[in-house]
């Protein structure tokens, strides 16, 4: 503080003109900087047209810190730059975010009434517990989308009608590419089936976003997620293009059961034991047979095998890989067999094979391919280039003889009117390199006393020429043919 005080004190010290108009300038720098700071700020807009819900506005703002998009977060809308609006909204489309909203049960059972009907109250509550489950599912790994419809359990109320028991239909739509597991699928059956009063996990039917129903295990034996998770292999190993896989898969349409029995012995004796005798007097005339058959204790077990309709039977797998390429088959016919579960005992077929690929008609060009291909197109070009060569020959002197009149015209010129005031002498003087159509020019803008004592200095000879040089009219812009056979002989 008491550093200042000298300065305070130097400006009280200055005149009150000029402190106001430090003051003025320091306000006007602000205001310019103020201005400045305003313009040079981008433009600040509502990333969405509509408001967001709570959910929604969460999955964007996530989104949008991963990316490191700068934003404003607002109640119900993230503000971004203005520029950057149309690339924001369209990543965010391609990436699935926002999900579309859905009534949780807290949304649906908000005006449920004291005067409200039974019906519509268990309507809205099978609608928000329907959303609940969708929230939920959103987060299993795989899975962008989810849509439930609850169907709730029926009860005979007559003789004629029958019982239903609740059902559940989820659909998922999956990320690209992503195959759900078994213990997947069970998970979510389960977790359906455990959300909603009186529903089996039997009564929980799961599709994906082609239309395909998920079992227990059919969505790892799908023969489409089959055949693609090996054609990814192979293409990541070989290359792309350089094999064609094809995975067909079976199943049982009936129930089947298997049983297998094994026996054992209890002690060291054998289970069974058979003994067979014969004797035969001849004095006697008789014949004796003894047969005896001993079964002893035996443990026995017995495995029955219950096989559902649907189960997998068998898959069969074909691979055709490129013969130009060279592939090592038997590593390719490894690779295949860990991919696709090849089982021999379950009947799988397994079939690798190199064969030519067609890559296309290729085309064979005779000796005159480069005089067709690139020359003859050429030819109108050349054509027009000789042609301009040729004219412009045929011109090149007369204009070379234009030039040169004009660059004369110009130096005559030039000449006259630095000897305008010359004396005759001196005049003569500067004319004694010129030709005599140019003395005559310059002579002939000269006053008349002035030119005819110069034309008195020139030689009789010479004096004679310049006079019939300026006796002759003269195109100042075409030259005569005398002197353009003169020039060019």
């Amino acid at each position: 503080m008491h550093q200042l005080q000298p300065v305070l004190a130097g400006i009280r010290a200055l005149p009150v003109s000029v402190r106001s108009a430090a003051i003025a300038a320091i306000v006007l720098l602000a205001g310019f900087a103020l201005i400045a700071a305003l313009l040079g700020h981008p433009d600040r807009v509502a990333l969405f047209a509509a408001p967001l819900h709570t959910e929604q506005l969460s999955e964007v703002q996530d989104q949008l810190a991963a990316w490191n998009v700068p934003f404003t977060p607002s109640a119900d809308n993230v503000i971004v730059d203005a520029a950057r609006r149309n690339d924001l909204l369209l990543r965010l489309s391609l990436a699935g975010i926002p999900h579309a909203h859905v009534e949780t049960t807290g949304e649906a059972l908000a005006n449920v009434g004291v005067l409200t009907p039974a019906a519509v109250i268990d309507a809205q509550t099978r609608s928000g517990l329907a959303g609940d489950i969708e929230v939920a599912l959103r987060s299993v790994d795989g899975v962008d989308d989810a849509w439930v419809i609850v169907a709730p359990a029926q009860q005979a109320e007559f003789a004629d009608e029958s019982t239903h028991p609740a059902t559940a239909s989820v659909r998922l739509q999956l990320h690209p590419g992503a195959v759900l597991s078994r213990d997947a699928v069970a998970g979510i059956r389960r977790f359906v089936a455990a959300s909603v009063a009186g529903l089996d996990a039997a009564s929980v039917t799961i599709l994906d976003d082609r239309g395909v129903a998920l079992g227990d295990g059919t969505s790892a034996d799908d023969p489409s997620s089959l055949q693609a998770a090996l054609q990814s292999a192979l293409d990541a190993a070989l290359g792309g293009g350089v094999a064609i896989v094809r995975v067909h898969a079976e199943y049982t349409h009936a129930t089947t059961e298997d049983r297998e029995t094994q026996r054992s012995a209890a002690g060291a004796d054998p289970i069974e034991r058979a003994q067979s005798s014969e004797s035969y007097d001849g004095g006697g005339k008789k014949y004796s047979k003894n047969d005896e058959h001993d079964e002893r204790g035996t443990d026995t077990r017995e495995w029955i095998t219950h096989a559902d309709p649907g189960a997998l039977a068998r898959v069969s797998t074909a691979i055709f890989v490129d013969s130009a390429r060279a592939p090592d088959l038997a590593k390719v016919r490894e690779l295949a067999a860990a991919t696709v579960g090849y089982d021999p005992r379950r009947g799988d077929v397994l079939t690798v094979q190199a064969v030519a690929f067609h890559h296309g008609l290729v085309q064979k060009h005779d000796g005159w391919f480069l005089l067709y291909g690139a020359i003859v197109p050429l030819l109108p070009a050349l054509a027009i280039v000789a042609g301009l060569l040729a004219f412009g020959r045929y011109l090149l002197p007369s204009v070379n003889a234009v030039i040169r009149a004009a660059l004369e015209r110009e130096g005559i010129a030039r000449t006259t009117r630095s000897v305008a005031g010359y004396a005759p002498a001196r005049v003569r003087g500067a004319l004694a390199n010129e030709p005599p159509h140019a003395a005559a020019a310059i002579i002939s803008a000269l006053p008349a006393a002035t030119a005819a004592a110069v034309l008195e200095l020139y030689p009789q000879h010479e004096r004679e020429a310049i006079v019939k040089r300026m006796q002759r009219v003269h195109s100042s812009v075409i030259p005569s043919a005398e002197e353009l056979l003169a020039r060019h002989a």
